[in-house]
């Protein structure tokens, strides 16, 4: 009895091991020593946090002694921010000042992170530009053709429109960057590539944090970005509680813990209430046990699992006008109320039109048709489960034959397919069990009475 207890006391030790989160610091690194005496010149220090590994969510911030709720975690001086005033006040300035039409701030700042990376250790923020990644994981840094095929089609369709928007800016602003050859010393070409760009647009997309600035007559559209050294080290928990913002009475940027942070554990911010989805398109990564997560159904699926119903276009149709074909979920918990009110309305036979707009005010419908909407979001969510089954395997093998940073992005697609099957079993168990077949989502029930 004995060697059993401890047998399972053993194991019991083990598994809780497994699920610590290890740390090891990096603060002794060159790119961060570096970059703390570059913050330290511009009048910042931290006592509180330094940068450190993690098992679970890579480079991170840790707390080096315990933050209480209410205490202040950082706080950033203005001369520490890059922003668009440092952009204008640089070399940089008269090039953009007397360009005509007006940059926009988000590009004003991509082509000084480009032109400061190409100046090497003779930038000024060379320190901050060395540790920066070399490479995203968001769906706008995938070149393989490959692993986009492995994303949620939402998430590729994305993807794919802000790859071409990044290509769009860089090719529409091909004689703004060749006025700018007199202070590059190689040729503009070989600097200001689609590529730089790209690094650059993830670099204030992912990183930057929001900070609204007056207008500037010399750039166009509003300014909202900040850059943030060693700040935008800390990472995302949806569980945290922050309260952050620019403090015009101390001009530093402030966050302020309202959760506070054990000893020696990673210090974490709050960027909004995201799904993974928007997480994965706009910073690259998935949350882990995220509340907010859901997986969407787009128009293609339904339209394919209702193809039988010969007054589908009709519906979809009104659906659209009345903004009703987007943000059709699933959870964990089952079926968003956005959806199961457009499977009401698409229950319902072209006979009786005049109930549509009533179904989608939230009106219920005869059991018979409540059903039917059951069982057509069960058929939903098999057909989805299947995809990410067939993503899954195929991600699996794309990961024996892949290079580094490709298997890094796929990583990340495959936490993010890994959840999608999870909050689709649950859904499924929430409905009642398996579907009885997609025939059952073709099925026309008999007119409401």
């Amino acid at each position: 009895m004995r060697g059993h207890r401890a047998g399972r006391a053993a194991r019991k030790r083990r598994k809780k091991r497994e699920s610590v989160v290890q740390s090891a610091s990096l603060s002794h690194q060159l790119q961060y020593v570096r970059l703390m005496k570059f913050l330290r010149r511009r009048g910042f220090s931290s006592t509180l946090l330094r940068p450190a590994l993690f098992t679970d969510t890579g480079r991170g911030l840790q707390a080096l002694e315990s933050i209480k709720p209410g205490q202040m975690v950082i706080s950033l001086p203005e001369s520490c921010l890059l922003t668009t005033s440092t952009v204008l006040d640089s070399y940089l300035g008269p090039y953009i000042k007397s360009w005509k039409p007006r940059l926009s701030p988000l590009l004003a700042l991509c082509v000084f992170l480009v032109c400061e990376r190409h100046l090497g250790e003779a930038s000024d923020w060379f320190p901050y530009i060395a540790a920066l990644p070399a490479t995203y994981t968001c769906p706008a840094y995938f070149d393989d053709d490959e692993v986009a095929a492995v994303l949620p089609s939402g998430v590729r369709r994305r993807a794919l429109e802000q790859r071409a928007a990044v290509r769009e800016v860089h090719s529409a602003h091909r004689d703004f960057f060749r006025s700018l050859q007199p202070i590059l010393s190689q040729p503009v070409d070989e600097v200001l590539t689609y590529e730089a760009l790209r690094w650059a647009w993830c670099s204030v997309n992912t990183r930057s944090v929001f900070m609204s600035r007056p207008s500037s007559d010399s750039l166009s559209g509003p300014d909202v970005y900040a850059l943030a050294p060693f700040l935008d080290l800390l990472n995302h928990r949806p569980d945290v509680q922050v309260e952050a913002s620019f403090n015009a009475v101390t001009r530093c940027y402030e966050i302020r813990s309202v959760s506070g942070t054990v000893r020696y554990h990673q210090a974490f911010i709050n960027y909004g209430s995201h799904d993974n989805q928007r997480l994965m398109l706009e910073y690259g990564f998935v949350a882990a046990h995220n509340p907010d997560s859901v997986v969407y159904v787009d128009t293609d699926l339904l339209c394919d699992v209702l193809r039988g119903d010969g007054s589908l276009q009709q519906k979809i149709k009104f659906l659209k006008e009345n903004q009703f074909l987007h943000d059709l979920t699933v959870s964990e918990d089952g079926p968003g109320w956005r959806l199961m009110t457009a499977l009401r309305l698409l229950s319902l036979p072209q006979t009786h039109y005049h109930l549509w707009k009533p179904v989608l005010l939230g009106r219920l419908l005869c059991e018979e048709r409540e059903e039917w909407s059951v069982q057509t979001a069960k058929t939903l969510c098999l057909r989805l489960l299947q995809d990410s089954h067939a993503a899954l395997d195929k991600i699996s093998h794309l990961l024996r034959r892949c290079d580094r940073q490709v298997m890094e992005q796929l990583h990340v697609v495959e936490s993010l397919r890994r959840e999608e099957r999870c909050i689709l079993g649950s859904c499924l168990e929430a409905l009642g069990g398996p579907s009885r077949g997609a025939d059952a989502a073709n099925t026309t029930p008999r007119a409401d009475t």
